[in-house]
């Protein structure tokens, strides 16, 4: 049996509790044993001292515009964008054009995803027909297609009666709701945060409350239905509040928060900069030390990028013209390790948690763990790796990113899937001599 070795390295696996300097022994795809007693002569050795050894990173929520959009990213592009950012497995989101609102539609995710042979990709159906928000989706089939979850993300399920439904349907298949918490009757026409710094540059506000009324009405409905309910790109301070109630109360509720939403403050809009509009948007830092703390405490579960990739154009036009979001993969890493490692709120488990462990036990995947007969999905992080964030390098087909010229640490080193090195930036991939003449 043909084996790697991933020697020296510092295995950090939350799911097992572990975090010790050892080898890692990888064959037909899986994990075949944590020590430094393994199988004799290894094909492939990876040296692997200085750097952090975890299981595949997860992001849980990104957009691959594929089909329909496919000048902005597509599913290859995106999943090898995931890649570079030592991502082995992301969830996408169904506003595509058309929606993921069919079976056919998620299994044309699994397909286009099996022919990239890039990260794991894995749909997300929409919750409503065509993402309307009238008529729910066929929430069994979209499972028989591939769905792990739903969502009418990038607008939100704004009638009470048909997310009670779908809360309701979703726990049939004990699948989560993810929702995009906001009262649209309060951000129509918003570009950025309601507050001081939208009134003193006279441009359209979107309203903290809009978000913490919706979370509040879901939390309920999760409540009273028994539903599993996620919370997407939380960003106020009170929706946090909300969410530790409703974890206390026993009831099923997620969040996740996203790098950008923990580095960025809406006064960032003063360059008039596309790349800092968001939805939801940038808001202040008071909020963000929110976050932060329910990122440390447990209230916040996961750490997804949102990743929203548009092409050049499209960012270009004026503020209120250009559309939300930006890209977050490939600075998922050097962004979350400034913002909660470097300060000390988390220490390398804890974050790796919210990345590896804590999205898969959610959302019902067989990934984020390195244990005896996992596949083989495996990130290798290099935490001293001092560089520059570069836009014009990136792997995504879009640009659109707020932290370009940023000085960093901290990245992925080598992204390995179901045991095959598919990104690496080189150095450490050794081949014993034994092997060397095959």
């Amino acid at each position: 049996m043909r084996t790697m070795q991933i020697k020296g390295g510092r295995i950090i696996d939350p799911s097992q509790k572990l975090d010790r300097v050892t080898s890692l022994w990888i064959g037909r795809g899986r994990v075949l044993a944590i020590g430094e007693e393994g199988y004799d002569d290894p094909e492939t050795v990876i040296d692997a001292t200085g750097l952090i050894v975890t299981p595949g990173l997860i992001d849980i929520h990104v957009h691959l515009r594929e089909p329909g959009n496919e000048e902005d990213e597509t599913i290859a592009t995106g999943a090898r964008a995931a890649l570079a950012g030592g991502v082995t497995s992301v969830a996408c989101m169904p506003n595509t054009v058309p929606a993921i609102d069919t079976k056919g539609a998620a299994e044309f995710v699994v397909l286009q995803a099996k022919r990239a042979r890039q990260a794991n990709v894995y749909p997300v159906g929409a919750v409503s027909k065509g993402r309307k928000g009238e008529e729910l989706a066929e929430l069994g089939q979209l499972v028989e297609g591939g769905a792990i979850a739903f969502t009418d993300d990038g607008a939100p399920v704004a009638s009470a009666s048909l997310m009670r439904r779908a809360l309701q349907y979703a726990r049939m298949f004990d699948k989560v709701i993810m929702q995009h918490c906001q009262v649209p009757e309060l951000t129509v026409g918003g570009v950025m945060n309601d507050g001081f710094e939208s009134m003193r540059l006279g441009i359209p506000g979107m309203p903290a409350a809009a978000e913490d009324i919706m979370v509040a009405r879901d939390i309920r409905l999760a409540e009273i239905t028994g539903g599993r309910l996620h919370i997407q790109h939380i960003s106020t301070e009170r929706s946090v509040e909300l969410v530790r109630e409703g974890k206390r109360r026993g009831i099923a509720v997620t969040a996740e928060a996203c790098p950008h939403h923990i580095t960025l403050t809406d006064e960032s809009l003063r360059s008039f900069d596309a790349n800092f509009k968001m939805n939801p948007p940038l808001r202040t830092k008071r909020d963000i030390d929110a976050i932060i703390e329910g990122l440390k405490d447990g209230t916040i579960d996961v750490i997804a990028t949102d990743h929203a990739p548009h092409a050049p154009e499209k960012k270009m036009r004026e503020l209120d013209q250009a559309p939300f979001g930006i890209v977050g993969l490939e600075t998922l890493l050097p962004i979350a390790i400034h913002a909660l490692i470097e300060p000390g709120h988390l220490d390398w488990p804890g974050m790796i948690a919210r990345l590896t462990s804590n999205p898969a036990r959610i959302f019902g995947l067989d990934k984020g763990s390195l244990r005896v007969g996992q596949d083989a999905d495996v990130t290798l992080i290099d935490p001293q790796a001092r560089w520059t964030i570069d836009p014009t390098r990136f792997h995504s087909k879009s640009r659109n990113t707020p932290y370009g010229g940023w000085e960093v640490k901290g990245r992925a080193h080598t992204t390995i899937v179901g045991g095959e090195v598919r990104h690496t930036l080189g150095g450490i991939v050794q081949r014993p001599a034994a092997h060397a003449a095959l």
